[in-house]
């Protein structure tokens, strides 16, 4: 067996687990992973507490309860940095495959602790419930960075299409935390430490003032105009604004190219971003 049909069978069986865990999640709430121990890899992270998600009106369904599933290094090549995954696929359904798993599998290879987002989807739920899906997971992880052996200053979001937009909307309406609030994991800042968005449209709001704005990845398809020409636009504000921004327009190709893994269009996608994160420092290495 080639090692590339092997990556291709454990990516296929991670992806029926995967699904297994949330089609199962509302009849086995065990499936969510103790929150205050060390992480172990594919355990499922409940966001709020039974009864307690924003915006659910009581609903207790497999898709009403948004949660983490963990990727982790292997062992001895973790570095304590962490990313939160949020694949696209149009707001109605999520691309686990080439927008998750075998994101997490490549941030796992630069000893980077993954974290796939199941988030809230139409019609049912609206931007306002998966804007708070995508916060909820940036403070979970950083709340309970110690416990798992993270670094608080080092948790990033990378977004594809609609994870995308949701990512930048996160960004705009991240706080400080709230010092006062009775759940403690409202207490911790919600702005990821960089931002990565993968053919989203990542138009800037107006009037929002972006000299604050993590140091941001952008992405795209020259053809996919909307992402690359909202892309480009993001990217000069920014620039503008005295952010840190880089952009990466390709000639060639589609939306959805997801990791680019053996594609000659996009292939070189990821290890751009790895340069990328090296020169911002998010990428340490673990001391000796």
């Amino acid at each position: 067996m080639t090692q590339q049909i092997r990556r291709r069978l454990v990516m296929t069986l991670a992806v029926i687990a995967t699904l297994a865990a949330l089609w199962t999640r509302a009849f086995d709430v065990a499936a969510a992973a103790p929150r205050a121990e060390a992480l172990t890899p594919y355990q499922n992270i409940t966001l709020w507490d039974d009864g307690k998600v924003p915006l659910s009106e009581g609903a207790t369904g497999p898709l009403d309860a948004p949660f983490l599933t963990t990727f982790l290094p292997p062992p001895g090549k973790r570095n304590g940095a962490s990313v939160i995954v949020a694949p696209g696929g149009a707001n109605i359904m999520l691309m686990y495959g080439a927008e998750g798993l075998e994101i997490a599998e490549r941030f796992n290879d630069w000893g980077v602790t993954a974290f796939v987002l199941t988030y809230r989807l139409s019609p049912k739920y609206n931007d306002a419930a998966r804007v708070l899906d995508g916060k909820r997971a940036i403070q979970m992880v950083r709340a309970h960075a110690r416990e798992w052996a993270l670094d608080p200053a080092r948790i990033g979001y990378i977004g594809f299409s609609a994870g995308s937009n949701m990512g930048r909307s996160v960004v705009a309406s991240s706080t400080a935390g709230e010092a006062t609030a009775a759940d403690p994991v409202d207490r911790v800042k919600s702005r990821p430490d960089y931002l990565a968005l993968v053919y989203g449209a990542g138009r800037p709001t107006p009037g929002e003032s972006l000299k604050d704005f993590p140091p941001t990845f952008l992405v795209s398809a020259a053809g996919d105009q909307g992402p690359s020409l909202g892309n480009a636009q993001l990217f000069i504000d920014l620039t503008k604004a005295g952010a840190v921004a880089e952009i990466h327009v390709y000639q060639k190709g589609r939306h959805g190219f997801g990791s680019g893994f053996g594609s000659p269009e996009f292939a070189e996608w990821m290890p751009a971003l790895k340069h990328f994160l090296d020169l911002g420092g998010f990428l340490r290495e673990p001391k000796s």
